[in-house]
């Protein structure tokens, strides 16, 4: 827990590194273990380079009276697995700047582990987070009408869930979040449903991972583009940052301080720690206008997002006003069943017409195709709703995967082949459509 402090350090020595760490080792239960092996039990390189990191200094300071005014609150939800202090120098900017900083460790459901249930996890992470909100009430000093909450990776996925079923949530920070990587988790749970976002989102996210990486690595190539939750918001203001010298472990202070380099495509430390700060910046000045409505960092928002301050090289932006009066995924669908799927490109037209500002997610059509064609009743509908998807997308591998898995439930064997070729050469991993087009040679 950060607390917002008076600025008296006359009696007050800095902290170090060091400190954290033995909140770490508190949390792991492994309060005995010396110092000199921290680095050894915690994953990170025991080099001299980190050694020499773990007695670096800090703006911070122990034991300072505690500001006498009510001040904002950030709960900070952890990635997997992942310590209460990973982030620690962020939430130290941020309590010196007059906000309430409260995070707990990760834990597993059942044990200290996570399992192989990531949805249950997602959840069990969603209700310590709530926890912390409820925890924050009690706090005399704390602002309990201006709370935001803050994750990095797997800590954004809980993130998404918990604003969605509770409104004391005014604004969402995800840094690198996994809701980007993994959109399909939050579809999973009953609680969440991209029109529930009414509150501001900042989104930000790691450079462009290299072609190299991406096929040594088997990662797949869509997650450079596909942001299905940006493009899903309707009702909030949202930005999108790309930091171009960040891969996603430098979210955390701890993957900066401590995680090992990736030589095929990680920048200097000085690149990392200069993207780092702007990365702690735009945090601020976005709470500081999304919470205290402070004019001057609404201005930096909207000076850096026009591109006035941030050069393009180091940062790529996006942002998106809310829409008015807007036309929804759902409003679209309602027309189209009325018609039986019948259309659907004219419909499209006619709406994004109307409203510039309409755009379907692939991902939405994507399950409304597989919802409609895997009832034998209607399964032509279905097709008809992928025959629009690919239009809108001609690039999407998973869309094409899906269209064959239709054709193929439908017992058209032409089609589903096609569809499953035409997958493959949009990504040559997609293993779904090799296992199908081996199947479908017998």
């Amino acid at each position: 827990m950060w607390y917002p402090s008076k600025q008296n350090v006359a009696d007050s020595k800095p902290l170090q590194v060091i400190h954290y760490f033995e909140i770490l080792k508190e949390e792991e239960e492994w309060e005995y273990l010396p110092n000199e092996q921290i680095l050894n039990w915690f994953y990170y390189p025991n080099t001299p380079a980190n050694r020499k990191h773990l007695e670096e200094t800090t703006t911070a300071y122990a034991n300072l009276a505690f500001g006498k005014s009510k001040f904002p609150v950030i709960i900070y939800a952890p990635s997997f697995q992942a310590s209460s202090i990973e982030n620690f120098a962020l939430c130290e900017y941020l309590a010196n700047h007059g906000f309430i900083v409260l995070s707990s460790p990760s834990r597993g459901t059942k044990t200290r582990w996570f399992s192989g249930d990531n949805t249950m996890e997602m959840e069990t992470q969603a209700r310590d987070v709530e926890f912390l909100i409820k925890e924050a009430g009690k706090l005399p000093i704390s602002d309990y009408d201006k709370i935001a909450i803050m994750g990095f990776s797997f800590g954004g996925l809980a993130n998404i869930i918990v604003q969605n079923r509770n409104d004391y949530v005014k604004a969402i920070i995800s840094l690198d979040g996994t809701e980007r990587y993994q959109y399909g988790l939050l579809q999973q749970s009953p609680f969440f449903d991209a029109k529930r976002i009414d509150v501001p989102y900042l989104h930000m996210a790691q450079k462009k991972i290299p072609e190299t990486v991406l096929k040594e690595d088997n990662i797949d190539p869509q997650l450079n583009t596909v942001f299905q939750l940006f493009d899903s918001i309707t009702r909030s203001k949202a930005h999108k940052l790309k930091f171009n010298n960040l891969t996603h472990g430098h979210f955390s202070t701890l993957g900066i301080l401590f995680g090992n380099r990736d030589k095929r495509q990680d920048k200097s430390d000085s690149e990392i720690m200069t993207s780092y700060k702007w990365v702690s910046r735009y945090t601020l000045n976005f709470l500081e206008a999304s919470l205290n409505r402070d004019k001057n960092a609404l201005k930096f928002l909207n000076n850096t997002m026009s591109g006035k301050m941030v050069d393009d090289g180091l940062i790529s932006k996006e942002s998106k006003q809310p829409e008015k009066d807007g036309v929804t995924f759902q409003d679209f669908n309602d027309l189209a069943s009325k018609e039986n799927y019948e259309n659907l490109q004219s419909l499209y037209d006619s709406i994004a017409q109307k409203h510039p500002r309409f755009k379907i997610p692939e991902g939405n059509l994507n399950t409304l195709g597989l919802q409609l064609v895997f009832n034998p009743d209607i399964s032509s509908q279905g097709i008809k709703v992928f025959s629009l998807a690919i239009k809108l997308y001609p690039g999407s591998s998973n869309l094409y995967d899906s269209l064959g898995e239709g054709y193929l439930f439908m017992g058209k064997k032409e089609n589903a082949i096609e569809s499953f070729k035409k997958s493959l050469e949009l990504n040559p991993k997609n293993q779904n459509a090799i296992n199908r087009l081996e199947q479908l040679k017998q």
